[in-house]
């Protein structure tokens, strides 16, 4: 029975991961090289951790966190990537 769980819990383990290298893929502005994050040394994932760490810092100290953001603002960035889709298709 543990074992069973086990293999149920490692199944939702590497589908979350598919997800958010998917995720982290189709997004143009995201890093890439953390798509096999996983696959990573103990001391490259410091190194990552640490950068993440200091831009956060950045976000807290910018007065635009706390904005709100318009539709219009989010269906700018939709079509944006809609161009940069159907541009990669051709």
């Amino acid at each position: 029975m543990v074992f069973v769980i086990q293999q149920l819990q490692n199944n939702d383990t590497m589908a979350i991961q598919l997800k958010l290298n998917e995720f982290i893929s189709s997004s143009r502005d995201a890093s890439k090289r953390l798509v096999a994050i996983e696959d990573l040394s103990e001391e490259e994932l410091i190194v990552l951790k640490k950068y993440y760490t200091k831009l956060a810092k950045l976000a807290e100290a910018d007065a635009e966190l706390h904005t709100n953001h318009s539709i219009d603002e989010a269906k700018a960035v939709h079509e944006s990537k809609k161009k940069v889709t159907s541009s990669d298709k051709k």
